[in-house]
């Protein structure tokens, strides 16, 4: 069943001057905290989650995916804006509950009222606006508290959001005293009934409704399994208290997990549903994917580490392409790829390119179609995630795997060759110090190339 890059077959897209009521719709189902091996289609553990494995049965699995960080708020610039996050200053590390700066930059900014996205920067949705699409975000935004980041100033038309990483199921609070409402409507909070779950994906199948008759983009990012750790059925009057252990991401009961998990699976279920009744489905890409390996009670499979870090547990991921009657479906294809080559990939099938200023980073999964080539397969891939005085760093080419964690003046370094390796146990870095000095230093030219500065 293995399918190389070389394999992956786009049949007749035609799309670069397409009319707009040509172009295809877009759903972009991403996961919070869904670890690489928190899937039945993936093989490691037996959550039930049907849906999901169903969209695998259909589409493209890839195997060799990255998120660009190794947690929520880096990964979700990348994707907005298909260039590595680096780029935009103070959004390397996951923004702290109440708009807290995990490190220097980020509390500089944070200070300012400056912390998020700033909203001249380009992204896919301003881009997928410009010709026609109709746009909207259902779920989880961590890029800015203030209302000067909000999604509206992004390019959507329509913003359900938790504003920031972590929000109460029932009750949409965050766990800090006072429980500040963290569910926002277009910038205003708001209040709602409901499982959290349920809610976004009650208003993607309404906005599937509502749009079926010209193309639109869905990006639902789901807070599940992200803490704190309520399933569908764990109401209480009240919101969780403070000091709840669920609130952390230590304490997840594998059972809550697996229901948060479930109930995702569901939602995808009705979602994709709701595109086959209205008869879009051969007109709609659909990609599910996650932004960050697992936390520490999830599960990221033969993978080490877990998220935060820049081991393969940290960082790869699942994601699943679907588009029926355009690409083969059944396929698991190997590439290197990453959370910016989803964007790159909506930009192609919709015949948009970025400003000539900002290209993209990403490539679009769509290209092995081209000339027979296969690019991915020898790229090189980099991450970079500060918090406190620790730095986690990362470099991928080819098969060679660089990870470095510098605290203060210390800095530990790892060398790994993921073909005989992938669960990154033999350290190469003694035995191989001239891949390990190339790749050191691919990761410090890299790393003055793309990191921005705001607090200038």
């Amino acid at each position: 069943r293995q399918m190389r890059a070389l394999a992956v077959v786009l049949v007749a897209l035609g799309l670069a001057s397409a009319e707009a009521s040509e172009r295809p719709n877009i759903v972009f189902l991403f996961a919070d905290d869904l670890g690489y091996g928190d899937l039945g289609c993936y093989g490691y553990r037996a959550v039930h989650t049907p849906n999901i494995d169903r969209l695998a049965e259909i589409g493209i699995r890839f195997t060799n995916h990255y998120a660009n960080g190794p947690e929520c708020t880096p990964t979700r610039t990348a994707f907005l804006t298909g260039r590595y996050q680096h780029r935009f200053g103070g959004l390397e590390c996951a923004i702290g509950t109440g708009n807290v700066g995990r490190y220097d930059e980020a509390v500089a900014l944070a200070e300012k009222h400056q912390l998020g996205l700033p909203a001249d920067e380009q992204t896919i949705v301003k881009l997928l606006k410009s010709v026609g699409y109709r746009t909207a975000i259902f779920g989880k935004w961590h890029l800015g508290y203030e209302p000067q980041f909000s999604p509206l100033r992004h390019g959507f038309d329509e913003a359900l959001y938790c504003i920031g990483g972590g929000m109460e199921y029932f009750h949409h609070v965050e766990n800090l005293p006072g429980y500040p409402p963290a569910l926002y409507q277009d910038e205003q909070p708001v209040q709602r009934k409901g499982y959290f779950t349920d809610i976004i994906t009650g208003e993607a199948v309404r906005f599937i409704a509502s749009n079926r008759d010209r193309p639109f983009f869905l990006y639902v990012p789901h807070t599940a399994p992200h803490f704190p750790y309520q399933g569908p059925d764990d109401f209480r009057p009240n919101p969780l208290p403070l000091d709840s252990p669920l609130w952390s991401a230590r304490n997840a009961p594998l059972a809550t997990y697996d229901a948060m998990i479930e109930r995702l699976d569901r939602s995808v279920g009705e979602i994709v549903a709701a595109i086959k009744r209205y008869g879009l489905l051969d007109r709609t890409l659909i990609v599910f994917a996650s932004d960050n390996g697992g936390a520490v009670r999830g599960s990221n499979g033969p993978l080490r580490g877990f998220k935060g870090s820049t081991f393969e547990g940290g960082i790869r991921v699942p994601l699943i392409l679907v588009w029926r009657g355009k690409l083969e479906g059944g396929k698991v294809s190997d590439v290197p790829c990453a959370t910016f080559d989803i964007t790159a990939t909506f930009a192609a099938v919709a015949g948009v390119q970025p400003a000539p200023e900002k290209p993209f980073d990403g490539i679009s999964l769509l290209e092995p179609m081209k000339n027979g080539g296969a690019p991915g397969l020898h790229r090189t891939l980099y991450w970079r995630k500060p918090r406190g005085d620790t730095i986690w760093m990362g470099v991928r080419c080819g098969n060679w795997k660089y990870v470095a964690k510098q605290t203060g003046d210390k800095v530990q370094e790892y060398l790994f060759d993921l073909s005989q390796d992938l669960a990154e146990k033999t350290n190469l870095a003694d035995t191989h110090q001239e891949v390990l000095a190339r790749l050191r230093d691919r990761y410090k030219r890299w790393e003055q190339t793309v990191r921005a500065n705001r607090r200038r």
